[in-house]
């Protein structure tokens, strides 16, 4: 039973109440929300030591999930109802957030409630300032619902908000209810089956996929620690897929407006996800939509590109799908991103690239901010040392010489050694 205790380790903690700006809600209040398309954004202030933080919902029937189905999270992005989607981070400057999309109107009726969670990753949420939830409209971008967390101590984990139905209609309450048990504890406390670390007896038979219990662990590469190892991350084997997701600033700063030069909107960026390889038998290549070279996932170079996203607006958009189980047959992988159309820098774009490994954790990274005229960024570099492939952050923006394309830019810089000829897509 849920409640604000003071106790052992696990518990759920008492949160202080807010004290904070005109806009934000007191705990415990409600207010009504539209039931079109809501963007949730779980917001804090970077820094020298800030832990990161990561936003997460559970749908909930009776106070509990229907199965481990019901926990959207980074590592389960989307709910089959499509009714909530865990869009990823974003960095602007000093802020960092992390959005779920939440459409009510899809949501199932016999779902009540739909919780609205944080968790810290590599600290407390004392050491993570300024923290809030925000509720927005998705297509008008209009605040319905503000609640600005404070007094944070010893929590790891926050039930920060949730939208419940009430005489037909939805509304959101700031909860602020914190544990010290972390992204596990709350996700237990609600139904979520979590894997453990210890292994089964052997005469257990192996779970099904659909009673497999949810796994917690990720990745994520900054500049201190930029590299990672797929073999002790379980993801050597079936596929891994690369994603590219990206946002446009409204207001323009940076490189770009430095320059007077504005970045197109969402209708008109097309960013192009790419990839150099070089496999183990010296054969050398491109995957890209440029002249339609999209790879293949069960021959050479065994990397297929999904697709051709212009938006950048959905996780599913961008994405290129590495064969694992050929992991022998690569030297190296050298994932990147041009701007095909649409802007004339990445000074204005805030992106996220993913590698989920369909037997590991996943690994993600943002890119830093450009403060280059460039239109080309080398985002992954991946190893192979042997035995095993080695993930490496790269977040590198170059900037092609006059009149050299940005495909032939990468290739200098990285010494692919590529013949490149004139391309259309």
């Amino acid at each position: 039973m849920r409640g604000e205790l003071q106790g052992p380790p696990g518990r759920v903690l008492a949160c202080r109440q807010l004290m904070g700006a005109d806009m934000s809600m007191p705990k415990g209040s409600n207010a009504p929300v539209p039931t079109t398309a809501l963007r949730v954004e779980l917001g804090w202030r970077s820094g020298p030591g800030v832990p990161d933080a990561d936003a997460s919902a559970l749908l909930l029937v009776g106070g509990k999930v229907r199965s481990d189905a019901d926990f959207v999270f980074y590592n389960q992005p989307q709910h089959s109802s499509g009714a909530v989607r865990h869009e990823g981070k974003r960095t602007d400057g000093g802020r960092v957030t992390d959005t779920l999309l939440v459409d009510l109107a899809r949501v199932e009726p016999s779902v009540e409630t739909v919780v609205l969670a944080a968790s810290a990753d590599g600290g407390t949420f004392a050491g993570i300032p300024d923290l809030y939830i925000e509720v927005r409209d998705a297509a008008r971008g209009t605040v319905a619902a503000r609640f600005d967390s404070t007094g944070a101590t010893v929590e790891t984990a926050f039930v920060l908000g949730e939208f419940y139905r009430r005489q037909g209609a939805w509304k959101f309450r700031a909860v602020g209810q914190g544990y010290d048990s972390g992204l596990e504890g709350l996700a237990t406390d609600f139904g979520i089956t979590v894997d453990e670390p210890q292994q089964a007896a052997p005469v257990a038979p192996p779970p099904t996929p659909s009673s497999q219990p949810v796994r917690l662990s990720k990745v994520t590469l900054t500049k201190a620690a930029p590299s990672v190892s797929l073999a002790k991350q379980g993801g050597t084997s079936g596929t891994m897929r690369v994603n590219l997701n990206w946002q446009v600033r409204k207001q323009f700063s940076g490189w770009g407006s430095k320059r007077g030069r504005a970045v197109a909107m969402h209708a008109d960026l097309d960013l192009d996800l790419c990839a150099l390889y070089e496999l183990a038998d010296g054969r050398k290549g491109v995957v890209q939509a440029l002249g339609n070279t999209y790879g293949a996932l069960h021959q050479p170079p065994y990397i297929h590109l999904d697709g051709d996203d212009r938006t950048g607006a959905v996780a599913s958009g961008e994405n290129l799908t590495v064969n694992l189980d050929h992991k022998r047959d690569f030297r190296r992988i050298l994932v990147f991103v041009t701007i095909y159309e649409g802007a004339r820098s990445f000074a204005d774009l805030h992106a996220t690239v993913t590698l989920q490994p369909q037997h590991g954790a996943p690994i993600d990274f943002s890119l830093d901010e450009c403060t280059v005229p460039s239109t080309v960024c080398a985002l992954a570099l991946i190893t192979n040392t042997g035995d095993d492939l080695v993930v490496q952050r790269e977040a590198r923006y170059l900037v092609p010489d006059r009149g050299v394309s940005p495909q032939r830019t990468v290739d200098q810089v990285y010494g692919w050694g590529m013949n490149w000829t004139p391309g259309r897509k």
